[in-house]
């Protein structure tokens, strides 16, 4: 069987634009299935083939927002200096992408459709696990790791919540605190 055609979207990807454009627009909760398949220019049959409930069609964004996050990882860890704590820069680098651009307002959409469904958030939960018993088994110095990657958590759900004390100066202060503690340690 032959794929999508190459440069053009499947009708899943073209659905999962559509919502989280919509989203970004108008939030989680006034998200309807017929919006979607409007905008994602399918009827509302085809997305219902893709996706058979808003339910499914929320898991799968939340899914593709996890994958974003975990591919970015991997593409800066082609051009990552080697070195100490490399899995948690490669980590704290990833979730720093999170509030640029599309991806926060989706992921701030996500959050608060998770208000009504917390089972939307078990893949990041998953990530969550994941990546602690990442930074346990390959940091040279875990409690620098551990405190770099809450640092940068702390910041994203600050400011995925609207809540952020930080100008934008005092953002890139504390992050460059991060990657200096976790290039040098924690001095003893």
């Amino acid at each position: 069987m032959l794929g999508p055609v190459r440069g053009r979207k499947s009708s899943r990807e073209r659905i999962l634009d559509a919502a989280a454009e919509l989203v970004r627009a108008i939030g989680s909760g006034r998200l309807t299935l017929d919006a979607v398949a409007e905008r994602a220019g399918l009827s509302k049959g085809g997305l219902l083939y893709n996706f058979p409930s808003k339910e499914a069609l929320l898991q799968a964004m939340v899914q593709r927002l996890v994958d974003e996050v975990a591919a970015e990882r991997e593409a800066l860890r082609a051009q990552a200096e080697p070195g100490r704590n490399l899995e948690a820069r490669l980590c704290t680098a990833a979730l720093l992408k999170l509030r640029q651009g599309k991806t926060k307002e989706v992921a701030s959409g996500m959050l608060a459709a998770s208000a009504e469904n917390p089972r939307l958030l078990d893949p990041v939960r998953e990530v969550i696990k994941a990546t602690l018993e990442n930074l346990k088994a390959t940091s040279d110095d875990l409690d620098a790791a551990l405190v770099g990657w809450l640092a940068i958590e702390g910041l994203n759900s600050l400011e995925m919540h609207d809540l952020t004390p930080f100008s934008e100066e005092e953002h890139q202060r504390v992050v460059e605190a991060v990657n200096c503690l976790l290039r040098k340690g924690i001095a003893e």
